[in-house]
């Protein structure tokens, strides 16, 4: 195995020697292993030498028999049970494959632990997004913070040799569109809660009519719970390269019956309903411009990261019985051993964010954030983000569900997208828009209906 990881590293030292060289895309050579000693979304192919990670065989592309999307997400491993479970005693055995947060979750809460189980390598695009892939991977590249020779879709970076080109393939990552209801709610230490509903079209730009050249998607979102927030609506469109162009954003306040522009949803700024327990650029692991820090990739490495937790999205469940300390119960939760790009992210000097510094866990199959740790302004871990992974089998895409912010100095935290007390299917995938249907007008329409 070690071989195969230096042979995927073998760039990686000199790059983050000089991260702010332009670097070329990649080579014939490079491109000629998509879908051979790679996966064709760059992964190793092969499972490792314990024969604890398998190898990927195409990954989750059919849904379990007699399946019918008004279900929902039906377990195709609920009859599995755990290999082992990690707790706070047993920790130190399994301390190289577990996150500095995880530790620190399992140092302060009594109740938690790391149920770990068979890994299953469940990722798949369909076939048209990995020849996106190799198209693009054959021009891409990345100048400083700069990306250039790409458009979504397609995974720009399959073999990421610096940081900064891993986290452009997470905050481009395949999806397509989708329109979908969701929940979050914001956790006191004292176990209560409430729930705040929102309603969002997520439409990436290759699904937008005219396509929108430079964007990465569009987005419409809408409270429809609490009632103090019901009718505030978020209309943001985001550029694929932020050294080029800004966020635009928009809000229609239901108050004032008018739109106005928001500049402040971005960075560490604090959305309505979260409590200060969520930044903007946090959602979806992290989401936004990359300015503020010096990116620096680490490696990869084995870790148990949250996998394949369809248990999450059952719709027999209620959100109070799937609350617990810290974060959501661990008999609701599954952790597999995957390979993951361990990317870190450190403020830069005179810049300003609540976070000093982040590590980013990405899974090596999807280049999706699966965990992330926030340290504060003294350098103390201070946040631990779990993002839970599940293979939308009738659609070929991999999203992040049930995603936690624990708060480690007051026992707070803030899970998002919720979809268990919802309508079922929560997720229309496959969506599409009309750029016309995405504007400022739109939005002051949408508000007065």
């Amino acid at each position: 195995m070690m071989k195969n990881i230096s042979k995927v590293l073998g760039c990686s030292v000199l790059s983050m020697l000089a991260a702010n060289v332009a670097l070329a895309q990649m080579t014939p050579e490079e491109l000629a292993r998509l879908g051979k000693d790679l996966t064709p979304n760059g992964a190793e192919m092969a499972g490792n030498a314990a024969g604890t990670i398998p190898a990927w065989t195409g990954g989750l592309t059919e849904p379990p028999a007699g399946w019918k999307p008004e279900m929902g997400y039906v377990d195709p491993f609920k009859d599995e049970k755990p290999l082992f479970v990690i707790t706070a005693k047993n920790m130190g055995e399994h301390a190289k494959q577990l996150s500095p947060g995880l530790k620190a979750m399992l140092e302060k809460y009594p109740e938690f632990n790391v149920p770990v189980y068979k890994t299953h390598r469940t990722f798949a695009h369909p076939k048209n997004i990995y020849d996106e892939t190799r198209t693009k991977a054959a021009t891409a590249r990345v100048d400083g913070l700069a990306i250039e020779g790409y458009e979504v879709p397609g995974t720009p970076f399959p073999v990421p040799k610096n940081g900064v080109e891993a986290m452009y393939n997470h905050t481009t990552k395949y999806f397509g569109g989708y329109k979908a209801c969701r929940d979050w709610l914001p956790v006191r230490g004292n176990g209560s809660f409430y729930r705040v509903g929102f309603c969002e079209d997520m439409i990436q730009g290759q699904n937008m009519t005219p396509r929108q050249p430079g964007n990465v998607f569009s987005f419409f979102g809408a409270y429809d719970a609490p009632a103090t927030l019901v009718g505030t609506i978020y209309l943001v469109h985001d550029p694929l390269d932020f050294t080029k162009s800004a966020r635009q954003a928009w809000i229609y306040n239901a108050g004032q019956r008018r739109v106005r522009r928001a500049p402040d949803l971005a960075y560490d700024n604090i959305e309505d309903g979260t409590e200060g327990m969520r930044t903007t650029d946090d959602y979806w692991g992290f989401q936004g411009a990359m300015d503020r820090y010096d990116w620096k990739l680490v490696g990869k490495k084995e870790m148990y990261i949250p996998y394949n937790a369809y248990k999450l999205l059952d719709p027999t469940l209620k959100y109070a019985d799937m609350v617990g300390k810290g974060g959501l119960k661990p008999e609701l939760m599954r952790y597999e051993l995957h390979r993951v790009w361990e990317v870190e992210a450190t403020l830069k000097a005179g810049a300003s964010h609540v976070l000093s510094k982040r590590t980013f866990y990405l899974d090596e199959d999807s280049h999706t954030i699966a965990l992330a740790d926030g340290y504060d302004s003294r350098g103390n871990l201070w946040r631990v983000y779990n993002y839970p992974l599940v293979q939308a089998y009738d659609a070929g895409v991999m999203f992040q569900t049930s995603f936690t912010a624990s708060d480690l100095s007051n026992g707070n935290f803030m899970v998002t997208a919720m979809t268990n007390e919802r309508p079922q299917p929560a997720y229309r995938w496959n969506s599409t828009g009309k750029a016309s249907d995405f504007t400022a007008d739109a939005i002051r329409r949408r508000g007065v209906r």
